[in-house]
């Protein structure tokens, strides 16, 4: 099952025995791996590669015992076949998994893996499903019985939920402050961000690129429920128009990243709304500026790509009002592909450069 590299992973445990049988270790004599005290062979975990964690688990019932009380962290993303039996061997053994990684270059996990791990792993915190568009509602409904201290949830690409079992998990999983629904176009909907917005006040960040279906209802419902939201793209909600912005310029004085691309009924309103709103917290904006640390406070990233109604006195105030948005070569955290109007909108570092370029005096020719 775990061929995949397995036979190297096999030789090099085995080598490592045999030079720890060579070692004095205190007095203590080795000959069988069970005869490596617990301690060390934790040390051991954290010294190698996911895919050895995973060999030695079968090697001795000193290292499952070692795995299963010590292993807080797993990432099987590197198996491109057989994840789905993977998850269900190997789940009921590490317990204690924090963190488990399972993104797929091609759809594996199916819905009894992921009972599984609500079955087994509790203390589970990050969990990456990404890309698994053969899970069912039947997942989410199981996280939500089991893996209820989820902070940390990456279902982009998972095309096939509803928006009532997303619902659903938000009700049970209120820890979570990070949640990647790219994509998730059935899954995501006013209904659903209500729900968000009512049971995950800790949300911040949101990715709802490409979810088509969700209108300004939805991101109000949020902008209210989700205060300390400080990331949440847009990209791709194209009914979405400057209400939605409007509300989160208002309610989320944290917001440091915006994705609006391809939101194109956004206006001069919605930009002014998010100058005004640097203006109302420019106490603790210069503050940050004064101590050098441009980045702490206010927007420091905005995509505005393909938002075709902006004109440039509005884009240039969200930008002066924004130190830390950038239009200069290299930095790019002001993004505006597609607006062609809006080439005269610079940052201040560019003029800077310029005022100070055109303060020297030219040599006489």
């Amino acid at each position: 099952m775990v061929s995949e590299g397995g036979g190297a992973a096999t030789k090099e445990l085995s080598r490592c025995f045999e030079k720890m049988k060579e070692m004095k270790m205190g007095g203590i004599v080795i000959t069988e791996w069970k005869d490596i005290p617990l301690e060390l062979l934790m040390r051991i975990l954290n010294l190698v590669d996911d895919r050895t964690v995973i060999i030695a688990s079968c090697v001795s019932s000193g290292w499952r015992d070692a795995i299963s009380f010590g292993l807080t962290r797993l990432s099987l993303s590197w198996c491109k076949n057989n994840m789905n039996s993977l998850v269900l061997s190997l789940v009921p053994k590490f317990v204690k998994l924090q963190t488990l990684v399972l993104r797929q270059d091609k759809p594996q996990l199916e819905d009894n893996a992921v009972e599984a791990i609500a079955n087994h792993c509790h203390e589970l915190q990050d969990l990456d499903l990404s890309k698994s568009s053969k899970l069912t509602d039947r997942s989410l409904y199981s996280l939500a019985r089991g893996c209820t201290n989820l902070t940390k949830l990456n279902l982009s690409g998972c095309s096939s939920f509803s928006d009532t079992a997303l619902a659903h998990l938000t009700r049970f999983c209120r820890k979570l402050k990070i949640l990647n629904l790219c994509g998730c176009v059935e899954a995501v909907s006013d209904n659903a961000l209500q729900a968000i917005g009512e049971n995950c006040s800790q949300m911040q960040s949101l990715n709802l690129g490409w979810c088509e279906n969700i209108s300004d209802d939805g991101v109000m419902s949020l902008a209210y429920g989700c205060p300390d939201l400080r990331t949440l793209d847009l990209c791709g909600c194209v009914l979405i128009t400057d209400e939605s912005v409007v509300a989160l310029a208002n309610r989320c004085v944290h917001l440091r990243s915006l994705g609006l691309y391809y939101c194109r009924n956004i206006t001069d309103r919605a930009m002014y709304s998010l100058a005004q709103s640097g203006v109302k917290n420019k106490h603790e904006l210069w503050r940050s500026v004064k101590k050098g640390k441009f980045d702490e406070e206010g927007l420091r990233s905005l995509n505005i790509s393909q938002c075709t109604y902006l004109t440039p006195s509005a884009v240039q105030a969200v930008c002066d009002t924004f130190p830390a948005l950038h239009t200069c070569s290299g930095r790019h955290s002001l993004v505006m592909s597609g607006c062609l109007n809006l080439t005269s909108v610079h940052c201040a570092c560019i003029l800077q450069a310029h005022r100070t370029h055109t303060s020297f005096p030219h040599p006489a020719h």
